[in-house]
């Protein structure tokens, strides 16, 4: 895709591919009220399943072409199971289970495992400007989502705050399901590469999260109880939104542009989702930014500057060690020829002197 090629010499992405991560974050906003009203296993089939037929039909307007064959439909499966059963899975059950803040740094910390994969499966060129961007990134979320109590004290003389704030237990606060959902996600990242090889990849997407969100379905039939009773008119609009716009068209856009182009660039994007969910709770929801979420806020536009434009900075330094090599050198040469130069003694024989008749 042309555009997703060229997003890494901008600036800043293009605007539709900032779409994806501007839903992802005001789903995130939307959400919130639903959660204590449902379980969140149905509320994770009923961000894929409806979801993926709204891009079926989308597909059939736009007259793209199904998939065909045993072998587009095994990549579609195994891509269901991964980005869509163990993703949605993961994060709907790990929210429960783990705070919201710490359960965000973690969810968004995938872009670090996209760069390994695409470095080793790719080849990508990462070089020192993405590895500074990316870990710049992870640490601008964490202050977005972590306690500022906790990293006030880790930079300070006091306590690490008590486990109220801090789970003491990794295991049993949800922790590790956020970490599997990231890491699911970032191999789905990985997986739509090789999808494309045999469908397309809006379809792809589409058939992917029906496929995927039917078991959470099933799942949650047997295991939960009252799943919708609870919800009301305006729960029924926060899912409707985070249906259509945080899944349909936000994943349809998401895996489009991931066909193609550099996935490193496309993943630091996601960096982006709690800076907009931060930003537009605290429009919406009257939530109140402190000092140190700014400052995180900040950072985070700064590395995601830095991924995009790794290459554009390795150029530049390059010339410029480039023309100090040169302006040196030519320094060098007038020192040169201003020096000095050491006497020459030549010998010439003298002839004999011709004589004339």
């Amino acid at each position: 895709m042309q555009m997703n090629e060229r997003a890494s010499k901008l600036p800043f992405a293009p605007l539709p591919l900032i779409a994806p991560f501007f839903l992802w974050g005001t789903a995130m906003v939307a959400m919130k009220g639903v959660m204590p009203h449902t379980t969140p296993l149905f509320m994770a089939g009923v961000r894929l399943v409806p979801a993926g037929v709204l891009i079926l039909i989308a597909t059939a307007f736009m007259g793209r072409p199904q998939p065909k064959g045993w072998a587009a439909w095994l990549w579609i499966a195994l891509f269901a199971l991964v980005d869509g059963a163990l993703f949605q899975g993961f994060l709907a059950e790990g929210l429960v289970r783990t705070g919201a803040g710490l359960g965000s740094v973690m969810i968004d910390s995938q872009p670090l495992a996209v760069a390994l994969m695409s470095l080793w499966l790719f080849q990508e060129h990462i070089g020192l400007w993405g590895w500074l961007g990316l870990a710049l990134g992870v640490a601008g979320i964490s202050l977005i989502g972590l306690p500022d109590e906790l990293i006030l004290g880790l930079f300070s003389n006091h306590s690490i705050p008590p486990s109220s704030t801090l789970p003491l237990s990794f295991f049993e606060s949800g922790e590790w399901l956020m970490l599997l959902a990231a890491l699911s996600m970032a191999v789905g990242t990985i997986l739509i590469r090789y999808v494309c090889r045999y469908a397309d990849p809006v379809s792809a997407t589409g058939w992917h999260m029906i496929i995927g969100g039917l078991p959470l379905w099933g799942i949650s039939f047997f295991s939960e109880s009252h799943p919708w009773q609870n919800l009301l008119v305006s729960d029924w609009m926060a899912l409707s939104y985070a249906t259509v716009f945080g899944s349909a068209i936000a994943y349809g856009l998401f895996f489009y542009f991931a066909s193609s182009g550099s996935l490193t660039s496309l993943s630091s994007l996601t960096f982006l989702t709690p800076v907009f969910a931060l930003l537009f709770g605290n429009l919406l929801l009257n939530e109140v930014l402190s000092p140190l979420q700014w400052v995180g806020v900040c950072i985070t536009l700064v590395s995601i500057y830095l991924i995009n434009q790794r290459d554009t900075l390795a150029q530049t330094n390059q010339k410029v060690a480039v023309a100090e090599q040169n302006n040196t050198q030519q320094q060098s040469l007038p020192e040169t020829f201003g020096k000095k130069l050491n006497p020459v003694s030549l010998s010439i024989r003298e002839s004999e002197r011709e004589i004339l008749p």
